[in-house]
């Protein structure tokens, strides 16, 4: 019997960037398989979006960050602002999730509308060895993860403040633009 999960995809940082992205996850376990299928709509259009599972290694759940985590009083929710609530970034949702190499080129880029949908089919095992290797424990506990969609166009002004640079990509890519909670279906 397949394990499936969920998660609704609501909008972070939206008054600031101009948009309201919003969507919907699915994360289907069946054998030694899993299938991630991210439908997204109104994000910054004809941009790269980062795409990710965030947690806590120690397995406490993580929950969605909101205006609330906004400790500098920017305006903006950033990457380094939503660690105390939603945990680090765990699995990419990218051409290889099981690789779990966070930076890189190979995420969804929006249409000129803003809507993207991202299929992928995971080996389950190599996913689960990796993240191992990386947190110490090969159980995902989705139901304790939280995914965030990142991304704003580089013309978006962005105040010194906003944080989120990982090795040469800067805040304009680390950026949170959406959130939301997995849970068990």
């Amino acid at each position: 019997m397949a394990e499936k999960y969920t998660a609704e995809i609501v909008p972070l940082n939206a008054e600031k960037i101009g948009t309201a992205p919003h969507g919907a996850a699915t994360f289907t376990i069946d054998g030694a398989q899993m299938k991630i299928h991210i439908d997204m709509f109104d994000t910054p259009a004809n941009v790269q979006h980062w795409e990710h599972f965030h947690g806590f290694p120690d397995g406490k759940p993580a929950e969605i960050a909101t205006a609330a985590q906004d400790a500098n009083g920017d305006g903006f929710v950033d990457l380094p602002e939503t660690e105390p609530v939603s945990g680090t970034t765990m699995v990419p949702f990218d051409a290889e999730p099981a690789k779990m190499h966070v930076p890189n080129d190979s995420y969804p880029v929006a249409d000129a509308e803003g809507h993207y949908a991202y299929d992928k089919l995971v080996d389950l095992k190599e996913l689960q060895t990796a993240f191992k290797a990386a947190f110490g424990s090969d159980d995902l506990q989705l139901d304790k993860r939280v995914i965030y969609i990142h991304g704003v166009p580089d013309t978006l002004k962005l105040p010194a403040t906003v944080q989120g640079t990982v090795m040469n990509y800067d805040a304009h890519v680390t950026l949170p633009i959406a959130v939301g909670k997995i849970i068990k279906a």
